[in-house]
Formats: structure tokens, sequence, C-alpha cells
């Protein structure tokens, strides 16, 4: 399937670019993986707001996944899976249109598009055309987005620089959406201590289990019949509360 699935990409990309007297070569990286890319990257300052957008399709499914980062560099995520047939250049269409949406909608006028899909940014920029009927219309609406910013710019990076978009494309069609066509937020938390930090379980006298600990640090009091160890182990663990 996955063969396929490359081997369709392929023929829409040769379909779109017939040889002729006015073909221009595609430009495509192919980074050494050990070379460091000196190139866009997600965490990087920027002075306005951006869109990393990207598709990825597999035996699950296609998904689709833009990530807009503002000024202040929050992060806004969006994603979808698709379920209509979709060649993986309709898919980086989508994606893209489904984060030029979400900024269109917030007012936002000044943009720079960044995705690993040099077909459609050479499209979306008027260097290359198309004949395919299942791309113009997409085309055609990209546009038409284009025309409600004061400044938008498209810019080609690796897949390697697109990870983020990727990663959430990839989640989005491999999600299975049984008999509805929306699945709850995935909170994504960043967790600073040890899992065993939040368990807090009760001894049989009711009292939690660092209440020994803590009365220790309070009033430097040893349990009663407390041993030499256990007074030793509660001075040590003292120095992490």
């Amino acid at each position: 399937m996955q063969k396929a699935i490359k081997g369709q990409a392929l023929v829409d990309h040769l379909i779109e670019n017939a040889i002729d007297k006015d073909y221009e070569q595609l430009t495509t990286y192919f980074p050494d993986e050990e070379v460091l890319f000196e190139g866009e990257d997600i965490v990087e300052s920027y002075p306005g707001w951006r869109i990393f957008f990207d598709s990825v399709a597999n035996f699950k499914g296609v998904g689709i996944a833009a990530v807009i980062i503002s000024e202040s560099g929050h992060c806004y995520l969006a994603s979808a899976k698709i379920g209509f047939p979709c060649t993986k250049h309709m898919a980086e269409y989508e994606a893209c249109i489904i984060g030029i949406r979400m900024v269109v909608d917030i007012n936002i006028k000044e943009l720079l598009f960044i995705g690993d899909s040099d077909l459609l940014i050479h499209q979306v920029q008027g260097g290359w055309t198309t004949k395919n009927v299942n791309i113009f219309p997409y085309l055609h609406i990209v546009k038409e987005f284009c025309k409600k910013f004061t400044k938008i710019r498209f810019k080609h990076v690796p897949k390697i620089q697109n990870e983020f978009a990727d990663a959430l494309a990839t989640l989005s069609s491999m999600i299975q959406h049984p008999d509805k066509n929306y699945t709850d937020p995935i909170d994504v938390e960043v967790q600073d201590q040890h899992a065993y930090y939040f368990y807090v379980d009760e001894e049989p006298d009711s009292k939690p289990w660092y209440y020994d600990i803590k009365r220790f640090i309070e009033v430097r009091e040893y349990p009663k019949n407390a041993s030499n160890g256990q007074k030793q182990a509660l001075r040590r663990l003292e120095n992490h509360f």
C-alpha cells in the first residue's frame, strides 16, 4: 500500500509537470542527515505570523495539519482526517487551506506560509500552472484567500524542518472517527516531576505518606519508635521537600 501511495504521488507529479520547452527543473532538497540544516525552524523567533502545513497518507487514511505560530510564539493547531478519495497533492492543498482559513478568521494581514511541497508552492506563486481538474479549484481558492492579506509569502523547506505539522498530520490520519466528524482535543502536558510525586496515598492511620517527613521539617521531631535507619532516611528525604 505504501508503494502504491508513493507511485500515485509520482504519477500526479508527472501529470502536473509535463516536459516541454517551458519546463523548469524542480528544486528538491535532500539534506545529508549528518549535516545541520540552517533554515526555518518552528522555534525560531520571527517578527510575524507563520503557518507550517503538511499532509500524510498511509494505510490508516489521509491526515492534514497546520501549525499557526503567532508573533509571540504561541501555537494554534488545526488538523483533520480526509474522508474522501484524495491524492497527495490534493491533501497538501487541503492542509494549506485549513491553516489559511484560521488566520483569515482572526484577521491576520501579514503571513509566511511554510511547507515541504515544492509543487504547491510553485503553483501558488505563479511559477507553474495546472491543467489537472482536481487541482485547479484548490489553486483558485488559495489565490482568492491570498487577496485578503496585505503581505503573504510562501516558503519551501525540507521535510525535516516541518516535523511538527508532519507529526500532527500523522496523528490525524491514524485516529478513527466512529460515526462522528469530531474528536475531542488531545491535551499534552509538560511534566517536570516524576510520576510518583503526584501519587499521594494514605496510611492505615489516615495520615498521608509524607506526614512524618513534613513533621520532621516543621518541628524536627522523629516518629515514635523510629529506628536509627528510619531517622537517617528522614534526614535524606528532607532535602527533596
